[in-house]
């Protein structure tokens, strides 16, 4: 029997506050084990936590670009486990009255991913495993987290990996978090049921926990389908359980039964008075959300001509697409800018931090006026390629490197002649392009880039060797 997949994910993204979420450490990632922490933030007797107010915000923030209803009462609470990477054996957490409610994720087939809840609550420490040895590093211990909760609207592993992906640009473009989940600031849990096609009751779930890649996400749906069909197609019962995912064998294995919200013992903590926000709160925090990706993504397809798939990837970084739009507006042609940009400097600038923080030497504007005269047909585009190369490498403007035979070009008869000059030089690829071969005409474009040292238009030559050679 094909079974039916039901999914439901809890992601949970740590947010970009300076300090924690209860005591004034640090929230930088890394440094020496346990130097980041303090009697709050791990639980000391005597200690008392005071809320940070930013971790609210951006909270309210999230909620508010993914469609939520902010609540503007809320309460925080002690939800109880015994582990040794919350030494006070319990998380400060929110359970009956969460900050938001509702919301929501579009995906491209046009399906709706519903919110549950986003609520806020502590990061736990990080347990480190040597060997026989278990160490603990609370330096992560009190991080201000969101938990984003959907309900079971996934029905596939594709889907679960594209929600996640628009969930990160999203709270990337709104500044709440970097959602590096390399570095653990962006995890999720992974809720997995079948059931046969048409029916409504859900099956028996099991919760996959701590994932922190999307090819670890769809790895492990796609485990959980296997193992779970194979026990039903056999007739044994699914047990609803808690698992992990080993990236290395690809598979899931138990840990413990899955816990249920009465395990926990919640009740409200008692330490910390109960969040509020007033209107004018919500009404200027949501005042303050910049143009949305989906927004930004519509905005440069349909009115600027970019590609989709060039404007996913330039919307998918805030300072990439700030930078885009300087380069669009001094150029005059945003397509060729975004192209640009997604071809020539993402080679360079290939990793997620590098482009998060995109502070290339290649001045916007200056750029822009490269690509100006690459456009007006003032210079090549393999000139262009090339001074660009040297503006990343030094910074400056294009003119700074550009000689007076670059901005002299080749065209007209002497672009003729050396057309000519490349076939006979080159007549295996000139005949088999007349046999048919269409890609034989690169072998003569790049003759002609040679024989000009890259002065001439690739795609003039490309016209003028199909002119040429038309005619023989």
């Amino acid at each position: 029997m094909k079974w039916e997949s039901v999914i439901g994910l809890e992601t949970h993204v740590e947010l970009s506050t300076r300090t924690k979420i209860f005591c004034g450490c640090s929230t930088e990632f890394g440094g020496e084990p346990n130097s980041r922490c303090c009697p709050v933030c791990t639980g000391q007797p005597g200690s008392l936590p005071f809320l940070n107010r930013t971790a609210v915000e951006y909270a309210a923030l999230a909620g508010l670009a993914l469609g939520c209803e902010i609540h503007p009462r809320s309460i925080m609470a002690r939800k109880h486990y015994v582990y040794p990477d919350l030494p006070k054996a319990y998380q400060t957490s929110q359970f009956d009255k969460p900050l938001c409610t509702g919301g929501g994720v579009t995906l491209s087939n046009g399906r709706r991913i519903n919110l549950t809840r986003i609520h806020i609550e502590e990061d736990a420490g990080k347990l480190v495993h040597t060997g026989s040895e278990v160490m603990i590093d609370y330096n992560r211990g009190g991080v201000p987290l969101i938990e984003i909760v959907t309900e079971p609207d996934f029905r596939s592993a594709g889907e679960a990996v594209e929600y996640m992906e628009r969930l990160q640009t999203t709270l990337r473009a709104i500044g709440v978090s970097d959602c590096r989940m390399q570095e653990g600031s962006m995890r999720c849990d992974v809720n997995v049921s079948l059931r046969a096609p048409g029916d409504a009751a859900l099956g028996v779930r099991s919760e996959v926990k701590n994932l922190n890649s999307f090819t670890s996400v769809a790895a492990a749906i796609e485990y959980e389908y296997g193992r779970q069909a194979e026990l039903l197609e056999a007739g044994a019962p699914v047990v609803q359980d808690t698992r992990a995912y080993d990236a290395d064998s690809g598979v899931t294995v138990s840990m413990r039964d899955k816990e249920n919200a009465d395990d926990y013992r919640y009740f409200p903590e008692p330490d910390i008075v109960p969040v509020e926000l007033t209107r004018g709160d919500i009404d200027r925090l949501r005042g303050s959300l910049p143009e949305l990706p989906e927004s930004k993504l519509r905005r440069y397809t349909e009115a600027l001509g970019v590609t989709e798939a060039d404007a996913r990837l330039l919307t998918k970084y805030r300072p990439v697409a700030e930078y885009f739009e300087r380069v669009a507006e001094s150029s005059g042609n945003a397509r060729m800018a975004a192209s640009f940009i997604v071809t020539q400097m993402f080679a360079h600038i290939s990793t997620e931090a590098e482009r998060e923080t995109w502070s290339p030497r290649a001045d916007a504007e200056a750029l822009g006026e490269l690509l100006g005269l690459a456009q007006s047909g003032k210079i090549s585009h393999n000139i262009a390629k090339r001074v660009y190369a040297q503006m990343a490498e030094s910074g400056g403007r294009a003119q700074d490197y550009l000689s007076a035979a670059d901005m002299e070009g080749v065209g007209g008869e002497e672009l003729g002649r050396l057309c000519r000059q490349a076939i006979e030089e080159n007549p295996k690829p000139a005949a088999d392009f007349l046999a048919g071969r269409e890609k034989a005409l690169q072998s003569l474009v790049g003759a002609v880039m040679r024989l000009t040292r890259g002065r001439a238009d690739a795609k003039a030559a490309e016209a003028e060797l199909r002119r040429i050679l038309s005619d023989a």
